[in-house]
């Protein structure tokens, strides 16, 4: 079932406004959305564009689980983006990237950061912040980046607007948390593995201290990526930047 969603013309960051909220004891489920974010992050700490017309939405949500196994949301995130993407685009050209990055025609239109924290009540509050190119490709991006706009289906006539993004958005995780909540981690998974492409193929991972290169070998039942190195070797990767196919 689909969480509620707060519109805000302006925020710092809606993820900021989540843990905001969370620290002073709510506990959603509630996504914040913003027209607007003044200083948007990503993942390690970098600068997320926030152009007034794409999605910048947060879920905050409590969860009883550990840690390590509200971190699978991240899968749960990336289909709900690509099933919004669906509604606009052709879906063929809509993939995943390990392990979050929603790719339109090869090129970033996501981004997706999970923060948590302790929440006054016990458990685990949760930050699921998603970013979604709608109607601008942001510019002087790391890796090649589009927006819905530019790729819109056969009969399709404009982007979403940031409210129709946010509600849709908003279904699409709902059916996705519903499935994690009930069925586990396992159903995410299989879905998530058949829209990433490049999981068995020549695959180079750059972590924080050194830079890895060998054959990507499928994904642990975490979603940790299996890479083989050339001396045979096998390295698990939970977390870096990992780029696919013979340019890697």
């Amino acid at each position: 079932m689909a969480a509620p969603v707060l519109i805000l013309e302006e925020t710092d960051s809606t993820n900021a406004e989540a843990r905001r909220r969370a620290e002073a004891g709510e506990v959603g489920p509630l996504w914040i959305t913003a027209r607007r974010q003044t200083a948007g992050r990503g993942r390690r700490g970098r600068r997320w564009e926030s152009e007034s017309d794409n999605l910048a939405s947060t879920l905050l949500l409590l969860t009883r689980k550990s840690p390590a196994e509200a971190a699978q949301l991240t899968f749960a995130a990336s289909l709900a983006v690509a099933d919004l993407l669906d509604r606009y685009v052709p879906p063929a050209l809509v993939t995943i990237k390990w392990p979050n990055d929603v790719l339109l025609d090869g090129r970033k239109t996501s981004g997706i950061l999970i923060e948590s924290g302790p929440a006054p009540s016990g458990g685990l509050w949760l930050a699921v912040g998603i970013g979604v190119n709608l109607s601008q490709t942001p510019g002087e991006t790391e890796r090649p980046a589009t927006c819905i706009a530019e790729h819109l289906n056969q009969g399709v006539i404009a982007p979403p607007s940031v409210d129709g993004a946010a509600q849709a958005l908003a279904e699409t995780f709902g059916v996705w948390l519903d499935r994690w909540t009930t069925l586990g981690f396992q159903p995410i998974l299989d879905a998530w593995t058949a829209r990433t492409p490049g999981l068995h193929g020549p695959c180079t991972a750059r972590l924080t201290n050194e830079t890895l290169t060998g054959v990507a070998d499928g994904v642990e039942a975490d979603g940790s990526l299996r890479l083989k190195l050339p001396d045979g070797s096998l390295r698990v990767i939970s977390a870096g930047d990992v780029f696919f196919g013979e340019a890697a």
